[in-house]
């Protein structure tokens, strides 16, 4: 987390005081530094960062001050096991007061909502420490969770990251148990568990300077929880490799502090935060972004953007169309394949709107599958709705007919159809989350606690509204940008 100067340290202090507008990636007030891995306690997401506070959220888009965490200190973690919420946080070193001496430490509590009477922080103790001299800073814990162990990863630039284990009964530090040296040159690490691969996420580069931080997160992995942790190009993460996971990109400056966030159903996302967000005074912010896997490693994927596209079934090929007759553009067959070598060539325009649109119904029209032919009727606009809301780092969106008002839309049925007009109603909301092969689920906006529908193809031709299953590529779509 740490390698501020008292400097840097001020000013950055003296920003947090500017208000900033609702203009990023998520809404509310998302100002953090060094995100915990977010948790779910008492119908509420929890967050917490160094100094004393947090964020709370209800649905994952729109974040507030809330929470309490005693002690203090920097760049906590957070884990659930069984009917204990864990924290581990650090007090003292990260070079602050020009020290590298910090120790550790872990405490518990069975809720994280202060309302809940559960609520009530238990302290375990240090679980790990550094004396200032030798080559680690032990702040920046991190918790994992596999195969019935838990543990623990910390440290900065100053030295190694090391690894220790922790009892997950008690939160303990494990009897005799010492610390392994895992990785150099990164700080703020997270660990993950997947396909019997442990995968080392550290962040590289700088903090703490805004717009100027270079921060970004790197991943290596192992076959061991204790390594050696090595990265895609074969470079130990001890020599100081790491595969570029997410940096800088759009508005969101310095990249670090990665958290999994699992959504179940093949979909999941990272939290982390971003040292400047440029719409938000520079400010530092919680982000969320999907998480991908790709030849077995993580990368970091793409929040749908405003645009044209062609939204492309991954079950059958089928594109999502308007159910309408055809409309041809006129041709002359003779002047293709007949047309003589030196005849002379010009470009000619795509079908037009107002050519294809005769043919459309002036009231709700049902959708199909077809093959994709670049016509107006298959070229879909999808634009984020302001004030509407979101979930997980995603806005809601509208989706509609390119260069019309025409909205796709969920009915009471249980199926899918469009309307003539977009009026922001909860049915004509969708939520579009990224998968982990990078493909798409699309879904209409819904009741909390109402069973999730999502739009599948029912066949070849046939879209509808259906439960999705991981298991199947009905549900999956992939949005080609036009």
């Amino acid at each position: 987390m740490m390698r501020c100067s008292a400097l840097l340290t001020a000013g950055l202090a003296a920003l947090l005081a500017l208000p900033g507008p609702a203009t990023a990636q998520l809404a509310g007030r998302p100002f953090i530094h060094d995100p915990s891995t977010i948790a779910f306690s008492n119908g509420r997401y929890w967050t917490f960062g160094t100094g004393k506070g947090g964020l709370v959220s209800e649905d994952g888009w729109t974040w507030q001050p809330g929470g309490v965490r005693p002690g203090g200190g920097v760049a906590p973690d957070v884990i659930h096991i069984g009917d204990r919420y864990y924290v581990a946080y650090a007090v003292g070193g990260g070079g602050m007061n020009g020290g590298h001496a910090s120790d550790i430490k872990v405490m518990w509590t069975k809720s994280l909502d202060p309302a809940a009477p559960d609520f009530g922080y238990h302290e375990v103790g240090t679980v790990a420490r550094s004396d200032g001299i030798e080559d680690c800073d032990a702040i920046d814990p991190a918790f994992l969770l596999a195969d019935g162990h838990l543990w623990l990863s910390y440290g900065t630039y100053f030295g190694f990251i090391r690894m220790v284990e922790l009892d997950p009964a008690t939160g303990a530090r494990k009897l005799g148990n010492q610390p392994v040296n895992v990785a150099i040159d990164m700080e703020a690490t997270a660990l993950l568990y997947r396909d019997g691969w442990y995968y080392l996420l550290g962040t590289h580069g700088t903090c703490c300077d805004g717009p100027n931080s270079t921060y970004n997160i790197r991943v290596g992995r192992s076959r061991a929880p204790t390594g050696p942790y090595v990265d895609r190009m074969g470079v130990p993460l001890l020599r100081g490799g790491g595969t570029l996971v997410i940096g800088a990109h759009g508005r969101s400056i310095g990249a670090g502090h990665f958290g999994l966030l699992d959504l179940g159903d093949g979909v999941e996302k990272m939290s982390l935060h971003y040292e400047a967000d440029m719409d938000r005074s520079g400010r530092s912010v919680l982000g969320i972004e999907p998480l991908l896997w790709q030849d077995g490693w993580p990368v970091a994927g793409e929040t749908v953007k405003a645009g044209s596209y062609e939204i492309r079934s991954a079950r059958s090929g089928g594109a999502l169309e308007l159910a309408v007759d055809a409309v041809r553009i006129p041709f002359d067959v003779r002047r293709s394949f007949f047309a003589p070598p030196d005849a002379p060539v010009a470009p000619l325009p795509n079908q037009s709107l107002a050519d294809n649109e005769a043919t459309w119904p002036k009231g709700a029209a049902p959708v199909d599958l077809g093959d994709f032919m670049v016509r107006p009727h298959q070229r879909w606009r999808i634009e984020p709705v302001p004030e509407a809301g979101g979930a997980f780092g995603a806005p809601y969106y509208r989706i509609l007919i390119a260069g019309t008002d025409r909205a796709l839309a969920a009915t009471e049925a249980g199926e899918v159809t469009t309307v003539p007009a977009f009026t922001g109603a909860p049915a004509q909301l969708w939520r579009i989350d990224q998968l982990t092969d990078g493909r798409y689920r699309i879904m209409p906006r819904q009741a909390r606690g109402a069973a999730p529908l999502a739009l599948v193809a029912a066949g070849a031709s046939t879209p509808t509204l259906a439960r999705f299953d991981p298991k199947s590529e009905a549900g999956r779509w992939e949005l080609r940008g036009l």
